[in-house]
């Protein structure tokens, strides 16, 4: 149940999207923020939350995660995603595979993290769609911002490994974009075919095809997992051949080739970096590669790609990419209102604006201090956390 009224009292607040308020108020009435000011002084509160000496941020959003479908601490039987059987499998859906009790769930709103896009991994060439959330909650169908927010597509070793390992296709990278334009072509032609019929004709159905309209019409983007270089152009050359929308996650070789995806305009989704080089293809892996996208003036989302990170050490990747010379203020944006934006949420999430969602975290320190703790989450206008 939503508080009717909650008035969050004397904090720092971090709006992101405009100054900061050393000292203010805001109010919440009906899960939406309903007022930010310096004081604001109302009787009927259902519920006050003192702030003095603490630091107020958007809910922290995480992009690109796993959470839900890789479950935490039970093994096997949590493990639900990857669809190896087939490398071809767009028409698979997030939602289906999400445990809302996952225990790290529990873990991301003590983090602060507050949305997440959650989905399917990169055994596949496709492995089918994402899905965009909040944390709180145990019937994911009351948690969804986004039911179908992105189509997976994955480059490089992760689909090579996984199918070419068993004696079958993709065994290269030729055979991942050969196979990857083949769907698309053949989705693009049934999508034709769908648009043509004439009343009382009749097309078969064909449930991967379907999948991929929203993709072809422009109505989602491509959710690319690539990090090396030469698997990034691959993926553009698909994504300009059919004219898709798209994201680039991961990016790992970004900072190499700055320049070029200046060129491409792209929004990009970076990490995890807090991990260790596990493969060829992550050789590079950087904290400055936030920082050398963001300098050619692309939007930068900063990843934990949970469980690769745990979810709720969001904070610490951003403050690692201080350390190489971002500032703290883009990159608190870059796991606030940059993802927002980047999945197409931003006039929900992503900043503490009038009007939007009362996605709040509360902090007894700087948000990018990984001595930081949270004091409170709140979602919706519920405090869902409480330390």
């Amino acid at each position: 149940m939503k508080n009717n009224k909650l008035l969050i009292k004397g904090g720092r607040i971090l709006t992101v999207s405009s100054k900061i308020i050393e000292k203010g108020d805001i109010l919440i009435k009906n899960g939406k923020i309903a007022d930010i000011a310096e004081e604001i002084n109302i009787r009927d509160a259902d519920e006050t939350i003192d702030a003095t000496g603490l630091t107020i941020t958007p809910g922290l959003i995480e992009a690109h995660c796993h959470i839900g479908i890789f479950e935490d601490s039970i093994g096997e039987g949590g493990n639900d995603g990857n669809e190896s059987t087939d490398p071809l499998t767009p028409h698979l859906r997030a939602i289906d595979a999400i445990n809302p009790m996952d225990r790290a769930f529990l873990e991301a709103i003590s983090g602060g993290i507050t949305t997440v896009s959650t989905g399917p991994g990169s055994s596949n060439i496709l492995a089918g769609s994402f899905t965009i959330m909040k944390t709180y909650g145990h019937r994911v169908d009351k948690m969804v911002l986004k039911e179908v927010s992105a189509i997976k597509a994955a480059f490089g070793e992760n689909p090579k490994r996984n199918h070419g390992s068993n004696g079958s296709s993709p065994k290269t990278r030729m055979a991942i974009a050969a196979m990857l334009r083949e769907i698309l072509q053949k989705a693009k032609i049934y999508l034709e075919k769908k648009e043509q019929i004439k009343k009382g004709e009749f097309l078969d159905y064909d449930i991967k095809y379907e999948s991929l309209i929203p993709l072809l019409k422009g109505e989602i983007p491509l959710k690319v997992h690539a990090h090396r270089a030469d698997d990034i152009f691959t993926a553009i050359r698909i994504i300009r051949e059919f004219n898709l929308k798209a994201t680039l996650d991961h990016c790992t070789d970004g900072h190499l080739i700055a320049d070029d995806l200046k060129e491409e305009g792209f929004s990009t989704i970076v990490g995890p970096a807090l991990t260790d080089r596990s493969k060829a293809e992550v050789k590079n892996l950087s904290f400055e590669t936030a920082k050398a996208l963001y300098d050619k003036g692309l939007l930068v989302a900063i990843i934990t790609d949970h469980p690769e990170v745990p979810v709720n050490r969001l904070n610490v990747c951003a403050a690692l990419c201080v350390k190489e010379g971002l500032s703290n203020e883009e990159a608190l944006k870059m796991i606030t209102i940059n993802p927002a934006k980047i999945l197409g949420i931003d006039k929900r999430v992503g900043s503490i604006e009038i009007g939007k969602d009362a996605d709040i975290a509360i902090f007894d320190g700087d948000p990018l201090d990984a001595r930081s703790s949270v004091k409170w989450t709140i979602i919706d206008g519920k405090v869902v956390y409480s330390a």
